[in-house]
């Protein structure tokens, strides 16, 4: 996993250096501090791993990325050190540098790779438009097995960012899929019908599993019929307790049932992410809801790392102070700080932690500068 980060002049984040990821981190904070610039640089690196994903991604619009834009930024700085312990007990790394071009795209200067228990530094290159990564990970290692590289790329491409915010009847969730993609659930959940079919087929307890926790939050449901057309197209239609002769259509779901079902497949799938993000999953979800979905968080950690951005207190409250990363803006740039549980150990006496961020002891509202 991911264990400590360090990005400088990258949208707001002027300056975040080796910052400690656990396995769990719940970023908060008010509107514009930074949390979605946070998981936006995760969305950079993704599709990094792609040729042409930097140029495709950035789009011409290298100087919009910048802290405070081409005239104060001259690059973005990144460094990410993967292991349980990070550079200090001997892990993987990997560092660059992003240079805007007059053309508005990211050219990557000293591209390096760590493998740190042989105290190996690999430098990759200067001048590229594409991370030479993406070659180096075929490359083997002294022994004949695999390279360094591979691990982190590997590493990277298992990220999962999870978006579920349009439930319209016109989402792709609410839609027919083709069924051929079945393998991995998309960032939308667009192709949800099709996995949770192959689940079904092929990963019955985890299906199961996914059944009965939809259940305790929509205590009507009682399973998924999914049934592919003449087309090999599917779709999330699904039956009522008592009414199984009578399907229901996914439009029949409220978009707040829809969420959850979309989150409790993405947390429960058998074989997880690396590092999963997931941004306001709280939204359209009954209070009961977010606490059944604060221990999918919790019981879902054990097996992934999970960061997830949140405007919710209640969620806040089912967390410990040590899993809270809170989001400011200081002078313009955004300032991440762990909570310390010993420090708010007198005021959580009385209050919950979501109490102490509405009464703004936890300092994570809408700063005026």
């Amino acid at each position: 996993m991911l264990n400590r980060l360090t990005i400088k002049g990258f949208k707001s984040i002027k300056s975040l250096e080796r910052f400690k990821l656990n396995k769990l981190n719940v970023l908060i904070g008010g509107n514009g501090a930074g949390k979605s610039n946070f998981i936006e640089f995760f969305r950079l690196i993704s599709a990094m791993m792609k040729d042409d994903g930097l140029k495709q991604f950035i789009a011409g619009n290298a100087d919009t990325y910048l802290f405070g834009g081409a005239k104060e930024t001259r690059q973005i700085s990144v460094k990410m050190e993967f292991g349980e312990n990070g550079y200090d007990f001997g892990e993987n790394g990997y560092d660059f540098e992003l240079a805007p071009t007059e053309q508005g795209f990211f050219l990557m200067n000293n591209e390096r790779r760590h493998y740190l228990p042989r105290n190996s530094t690999k430098n990759l290159g200067s001048g590229n438009f594409n991370p030479q990564l993406l070659g180096d990970k075929n490359v083997t290692g002294v022994l004949g097995y695999r390279g360094a590289s591979s691990y982190t790329y590997d590493a990277i491409c298992s990220w999962k960012i999870y978006h579920f915010h349009d439930t319209t009847e016109q989402a792709g969730m609410r839609r027919f899929h083709d069924m051929g993609h079945n393998q991995v659930l998309l960032m939308d959940a667009a192709n949800i019908a099709p996995f949770l079919f192959h689940l079904k087929e092929n990963n019955p307890v985890e299906y199961q599993a996914i059944r009965e926790t939809i259940s305790l939050v929509i205590p009507f449901f009682d399973d998924f019929i999914l049934s592919p057309n003449k087309d090999e197209n599917i779709r999330l239609n699904w039956r009522q307790k008592g009414l199984s002769d009578y399907p229901m259509r996914p439009t029949q779901l409220s978009d707040g049932a829809m969420r959850f079902i979309c989150l409790a497949t993405a947390l429960l799938q058998p074989t997880p992410p690396l590092t999963m993000l997931i941004d306001e999953p709280e939204l359209g979800l009954h209070p009961y809801a977010i606490e059944i979905l604060a221990e999918l968080f919790q019981s879902a950690s054990n097996r992934m790392q999970l960061i997830i951005s949140t405007q919710s207190p209640a969620l806040v409250d089912c967390f410990q102070p040590e899993d809270i990363v809170v989001v400011n803006r200081v002078d313009g740039a955004s300032n991440f700080e762990r909570l310390n549980g010993a420090e708010l150990s007198s005021w959580l006496e009385d209050y919950s932690l979501g109490d102490l961020w509405r009464k703004n002891i936890i300092s994570a509202s809408p700063n005026h500068e």
